[in-house]
């Protein structure tokens, strides 16, 4: 078989739909969206419009609640930054999930060196918070609580929406991560109660370099300080030309997205239970997190005896991964991992793969057999 990708928590393939729609926006329709004179500016700020509207759609939000930023890095950081910066007045604390991507713990330790308090949420065997831990964290002085709906590495699903209740209750912004869920399980923003969120087109077969930020514009009406100035686009919040031909790509993903995501998530889920009984008949598999909630195409599997980096390096014909594609790099214990109570021996003998819409059955016949043959390999050396 040609090569198989099962890394779709990485990025995926621009959908070839999504292409058709932006490729006019590179040379034919080149306009400015902000400028205001003439139809070529006009018709690119239609275009912006429009591709607000299905992004909005996608999460149950308000089009005039969407901000578009150059990915979910961007995002988090507007958000976080942002709204501890505009809150000041407030408070200085802030409570994320130890299992969060390293963008969000990344900026709440650069946000630590400015003085905010960080608290570090816990989470149990099956990567799932403590809401009575949250309850007692909280303190007068918590501005902001950030946990993902879906985790990157696990695929472990938080309850969003007690979290949302709790926040709520305390008049606290609650932002959460949308990257991996969004596209791939229904979300409404509003009926969860999320003030802030963000999402990225390449997780749902847009193109890279786009995201979007959701901003609560009541119940609450969340403020945000703007952390790239100079133009005023974007309601101010993210100055800079906006990227029509990604921003175009982002509407159409998430239309597409909106419009197959049952079928994705009965595909992906079906092909992926598939999978794991495959692979556990090897023996002393472990399914790490919960696998009652979690996304429908991820699951990370735990081999005994058997390093990941030894197993990836000699599936040469098959993509999979040993955590986030953002640290993937970097020889060290998965921190998801960790978190969850693993050892570092156990964290680095587990692999995730990710499903997609394109994943076939031939495909996953093929990953089983080539896994339970190296593992019986490598365990026999």
């Amino acid at each position: 078989m040609s090569n198989i990708y099962l890394d779709f928590n990485s990025t995926s393939p621009v959908d070839q739909q999504v292409l058709a729609q932006m490729l006019p926006w590179f040379s034919e329709k080149f306009g400015n969206a902000a400028s205001k004179t003439h139809l070529f500016g006009w018709e690119a700020d239609a275009a912006v419009t429009h591709a607000r509207e299905k992004v909005a759609s996608l999460i149950g939000a308000e089009p005039n609640e969407i901000i578009f930023t150059s990915g979910a890095t961007e995002a988090i950081n507007l958000a976080l930054r942002g709204v501890m910066d505009a809150y000041s007045d407030k408070g200085n604390h802030l409570i994320v999930c130890t299992t969060e991507h390293k963008a969000v713990l990344d900026t709440a330790v650069a946000l630590s060196n400015y003085g905010k308090k960080i608290s570090y949420l816990s989470v149990n065997r099956d990567g799932r918070i403590d809401l009575d831990e949250l309850k007692k964290v909280i303190q007068k002085e918590t501005v902001m609580v950030a946990v993902m709906m879906g985790n990157n590495e696990t695929g472990v699903m938080q309850d969003v929406e007690v979290i949302a209740q709790i926040c709520n209750e305390k008049g606290i912004i609650f932002f959460s991560d949308l990257t991996q869920a969004a596209g791939k399980v229904n979300i409404n923003v509003h009926e969860l109660g999320i003030s802030i969120a963000c999402i990225s087109a390449h997780k749902f077969y847009g193109p890279k370099g786009i995201g979007a930020l959701y901003i609560s514009r009541k119940k609450p009406r969340v403020i945000v300080t703007p952390q790239i100035t100079g133009g005023g686009h974007e309601k101010g919040l993210r100055s800079g030309t906006l990227n029509v031909p990604a921003i175009v790509g982002i509407g159409a993903a998430a239309e597409l997205a909106q419009s197959e995501i049952w079928n994705y998530a009965v595909h992906t889920s079906k092909l992926r239970t598939k999978l794991e009984q495959g692979i556990e008949e090897l023996g002393n598999i472990r399914i790490n997190g919960s696998t009652r909630f979690r996304l429908p195409n991820t699951t990370n599997l735990q081999v005994e005896g058997v390093r990941a980096d030894k197993l990836i390096k000699d599936l040469h014909d098959i993509a999979i991964s040993s955590g986030s594609a953002c640290s993937s790099a970097l020889i060290e214990p998965s921190h998801v991992l960790i978190a969850m109570g693993l050892t570092e021996q156990e964290s680095f003998c587990s692999i995730r793969l990710s499903l997609g819409k394109t994943t076939t059955d031939t495909e996953i016949n093929y990953v089983i057999e080539k896994i339970i043959s190296l593992v019986e390999r490598i365990r026999n050396e």
